[in-house]
């Protein structure tokens, strides 16, 4: 009897134990900045979850602002400082796609872009995803996917039972959710939870339970709202909480979702899942890799090259230098932001901007600075180079001429709307750029003082900033967001012709004698129009069969092949003689940046997910 009273006592309290609950606010999509309401819907949110007494804790899972502006962190970051709980966050695609600051505020303001931590018998990891800085599908950075592996390393031998977070859906719509479904199967994953779409759903990961949650905007409701979960006895259920507004308080409603949690042994699982095919490179097999190299960061700026060396930047921070003979490293010159800048040579000088502020001019050859050049804000535009002036815009509403030899200023222009994140372009008496600021500019050369500016009198989403201008015979090409081409006279800026009628995004190019400026539709096919027309007046198309894009990254001729890139992977070329596709190769599922043509049938690529190669065709 003595010993029977201790055991019973022991079964209640671990009884008890058992049926405690695991509490948590699922916050996502706050979008502050953006909305009139946005901040208001977040704050109330915050103060509701304080007058919650049984809330173990808050995730947020990504979109905390709507363009990733600084003023748009420093407000969220207020608003929840004030929170009485634990709190954990995380990047979606609106903190990195528009980033002026060029994605380094995130992790400045709230100090860290992933998480990992232990409450009761569970691990809950999270990570954001981009894209970042380039318009593209989602993407899980590099150096998160290095980041996860190391996380599930320490809890592949364990059976801890993980909940994972993201911003996107472990779906095709994140081009590397196989990456990340194939690491979080190593551990006891058992439900995984996500943002981005802005609903309550019921999903699926490949046999991963998924909850998608409810954005915290009130949208066309009266008040917002966002979900409770509760863990208890091996089950999650999903309730939206509607928080407290003036004298109306906040309530809880049923669950709309539960899923049981369990071990679901995803290592005896044999199901073979869909993954990204490669069976175009076994169709065109007169490409090949004549080197192919895995950078451990993104790559987010396009590659360059002369002779004997590739050039390209990456968000370690890093101008890296690449012999061509077999892709080896050179040298590296590492900055302190990330780089999104694609550099520029001349003759024994090579100049990139980098998001620490700073525009630097190394020797090409050893990678040692010549001078550098401090700004007021971060870098994500390129430079040109012409004689013996840079022309680059920035994040501070300026755009600068400086001297090659010594980056002295010449002239800056103050009053640019916006930041600028383009590659200028430039004639005899001109240099154009465009910003985030729905505008596009004509200076002076010598005095920085505008000739002209134009817009398209749209918000800000269509701004004629990320598309690559072209210049010829005369007139200035732009293929802006709203899905429409515009020719404008480059003397004064007046409209020529305008058309969307082909559904471009950004993407667009000129041929290698002027007279033909290529569009990249944003489903499958390839335009060409003449440049020389007062009308839109296609002179050919190329169905590519690429399927839906939306990369901005320039179309390409050299030596009368057509390069086109694509969001996923794929670069396609185009033969200008008989507009029939020559060949195609996958190089990866994520977006190919600004690539390279070299002699001899080569091109210099790189994807945003960090590889880059040199690759060789034969037509």
């Amino acid at each position: 009897m003595k010993n029977l009273v201790p055991f019973l006592l022991l079964c209640i309290f671990s009884s008890i134990c058992l049926a405690q609950p695991i509490r948590f606010a699922f916050v996502t999509d706050t979008h502050v900045g953006a909305p009139e309401t946005a901040a208001e819907d977040l704050q109330r949110t915050v103060n509701d979850i304080n007058t919650l007494p049984n809330i173990d804790f808050v995730v947020f899972t990504g979109d905390v602002t709507d363009y990733g502006a600084d003023h748009e962190f420093a407000e969220a970051k207020r608003i929840l400082d004030g929170l009485h709980k634990k709190w954990y966050i995380f990047p979606g695609n609106h903190d990195t796609k528009w980033s002026e600051n060029g994605c380094n505020s995130f992790k400045k303001v709230f100090g860290a872009e992933h998480f990992a931590f232990n409450f009761g018998k569970y691990r809950f990891i999270g990570c954001g995803s981009g894209p970042n800085m380039r318009m593209s599908p989602g993407l899980v950075s590099r150096e998160d996917i290095l980041w996860l592996r190391s996380e599930v390393s320490k809890l592949e031998k364990s059976n801890q039972p993980v909940i994972f977070m993201n911003h996107y859906p472990l779906d095709n719509s994140l081009s590397n959710w196989y990456l990340v479904i194939d690491e979080i199967k190593k551990t006891n994953v058992q439900a995984a939870l996500c943002g981005h779409g802005h609903a309550n759903l019921k999903l699926d990961f490949e046999g991963i339970p998924g909850t998608m949650g409810r954005s915290n905007l009130r949208a066309n409701e009266a008040v917002g709202g966002y979900n409770i979960v509760t863990i208890q006895n091996d089950e999650m259920s999903f309730a939206v909480r509607t928080p407290t507004v003036g004298n109306k308080a906040g309530q809880t409603a049923p669950p709309w979702r539960t899923i049981a949690l369990q071990n679901h042994k995803f290592s005896q699982d044999k199901t073979q899942y869909s993954r990204p095919s490669y069976q175009i490179n076994e169709t065109y097999k007169q490409v090949s890799r004549t080197w192919e190299k895995q950078d451990d960061s993104d790559i987010g700026g396009g590659i360059i090259a002369d002779k004997k060396m590739g050039f390209y930047p990456n968000t370690k921070g890093q101008l890296v230098a690449l012999d061509l003979k077999d892709g080896s490293a050179k040298w590296r010159f590492t900055t302190n932001g990330k780089v999104y800048s694609t550099p520029v040579l001349d003759k024994k000088r090579i100049v990139v901007a980098s998001t620490d502020g700073t525009i630097y001019c190394l020797n090409k050859n050893t990678g040692l600075p010549i001078w550098k050049v401090a700004t007021g804000k971060p870098i994500v535009a390129c430079p040109i180079i012409d004689g013996n002036t840079i022309y680059i815009g920035s994040s501070e509403g300026k755009f600068r001429a400086l001297s090659v030899k010594d980056g002295s200023e010449k002239w800056a222009f103050n009053d640019v709307k916006g930041f600028v994140e383009s590659v200028p372009i430039v004639d005899k008496s001109t240099v154009y750029f465009g910003s985030w600021g729905s505008t596009f500019y004509a200076l002076n050369k010598k005095t920085g003082q505008p000739t002209w500016t134009w817009t398209n009198n749209k918000s800000r989403n269509f701004s004629p900033a990320a598309c690559t201008p072209v210049l010829t015979n005369g007139r200035i090409f732009l293929q802006t967001p709203d899905r429409t081409v515009t020719a404008l006279n480059a003397k004064n800026g007046q409209e020529i012709w305008k058309s969307n009628q082909h559904k471009g995004f950004e993407a667009s190019g000129l041929s290698e004698d002027g007279s033909l400026f290529y569009v990249k539709c944003m489903s499958d096919t390839v335009w060409a129009f003449s440049t020389q027309a007062n009308v839109a007046q296609p002179a050919w198309f190329v169905d590519c069969k690429y399927g839906a894009e939306i990369s901005p990254s320039p179309i390409v001729e050299r030596n009368g092949t057509v390069f086109v890139p694509t969001d996923e992977g794929v670069l396609y070329a185009i033969d200008r003689k008989t507009k029939q596709i020559s060949w195609a190769h996958k190089l990866s599922n994520a977006m190919i940046n600004r690539l390279f043509p070299l002699s001899k049938q080569e091109v210099l690529i790189t994807t945003m997910d960090g590889k880059i190669a040199l690759l060789r065709y034969t037509p």
